[in-house]
């Protein structure tokens, strides 16, 4: 299963997000230039358990390289391939991540779901001197952050079916679910002899439910908001699916579109989808300037159809996000 996009709209640029595949951009170019099959390099930078445990090893490398270790290794990758797809995978989740916990929080909260995996994968194979390396323990905390905050979110997906591509949306508490039962059936079945530390991933994923849960304990210090006025989108999605909703004996429908304060401001137009059973029209939508939060636009016609060839009216209630 290939993950093309989600659903779930973020009202907030991902900063951190885009720094974190920027320094992983960096580090892969580091490792084009050293070669792929430099193994000191691994050895001194990706995480080796071994290192740590075994005298014969640890002796070769200060305790400073062995502490660095443990988060060098998240930034690190076996090929294009791998780094590709962690990156994708940041990039589909990250930005609804890092807007629930915040810029800082989530930086710290990416780390932590790094480290935690990292030691998952050690305290299984204490004494193996394969380096460990990649991004993909800190990103499965981030989708188990994601699995618990939205799962009702769809998640667009690839499944090929030998040559023919099969598109298909999957509640994210679905598809996340599954690609954790893969994680365990794989760590349980093949373990560390496969080359790929799936406990690490397990321990990740563990990590960033746990995290999430823990964050809600947490007191709020104020420097998420005062990050989030310089980070805050200007423009809601330009294409937005209306979740319709019916009354009992009554042609109309209602739903909700969201736009941010600067759209609210100046007004805008939006092009939306509204889902009523096979039929999926599509419109467009001009939402006046200086408009409220709470504002319900009506668009006639676009109802239920009624016997005698009449349509109900469209009721939409205007969220403004990051409304100041």
């Amino acid at each position: 299963m290939i993950p093309i996009r989600d659903t779930q709209p973020s009202t907030c640029f991902p900063v951190v997000t885009y720094i974190l595949m920027g320094i992983n951009l960096l580090v892969f170019f580091l490792q084009i230039q050293t070669g792929f099959d430099n193994r000191v390099f691994f050895y001194s930078y990706g995480l080796v358990p071994a290192k740590y445990t075994v005298h014969e090893i640890s002796r070769h490398f200060s305790l400073g390289n062995q502490l660095f270790s443990i988060l060098s290794y998240m930034f690190l990758h076996g090929g294009f391939l791998h780094f590709i797809g962690n990156m994708w995978s940041l990039y589909i989740f990250g930005d609804n991540v890092e807007e629930y916990f915040g810029s800082l929080r989530f930086l710290g909260f990416y780390l932590i779901c790094g480290i935690i995996s990292g030691l998952a994968h050690f305290f299984l194979n204490p004494v193996s001197m394969v380096p460990t390396i990649g991004a993909s323990g800190a990103i499965a905390g981030v989708m188990g952050a994601y699995f618990l905050l939205y799962p009702k979110s769809q998640i667009l997906t690839l499944i090929p079916i030998i040559i023919i591509p099969w598109f298909v949306e999957i509640p994210a508490f679905i598809f996340l679910g599954v690609w954790f039962l893969i994680q365990f059936l794989n760590a349980a079945g093949a373990g560390a002899g496969s080359g790929i530390a799936w406990w690490a991933h397990i321990g990740g994923f563990i990590a960033g439910l746990l995290l999430v849960k823990l964050n809600k304990k947490l007191p709020e210090t104020g420097t998420g908001k005062k990050i989030s006025q310089f980070t805050a989108r200007k423009r809601s999605p330009k294409l937005q699916m209306i979740v319709a909703k019916a009354r009992a004996d009554s042609p109309d429908l209602y739903g909700n579109i969201e736009i941010t304060s600067i759209e609210a401001s100046g007004g805008t137009n939006k092009m939306v989808t509204i889902p009523w059973g096979f039929y999926k029209p599509l419109y467009r939508v001009k939402i006046p300037p200086g408009v409220k939060p709470g504002t319900r636009l009506r668009l006639l016609g676009m109802g239920k159809s009624v016997p005698g060839g009449l349509k109900g009216d469209m009721y939409l209630t205007v969220n403004v996000k990051n409304a100041v």
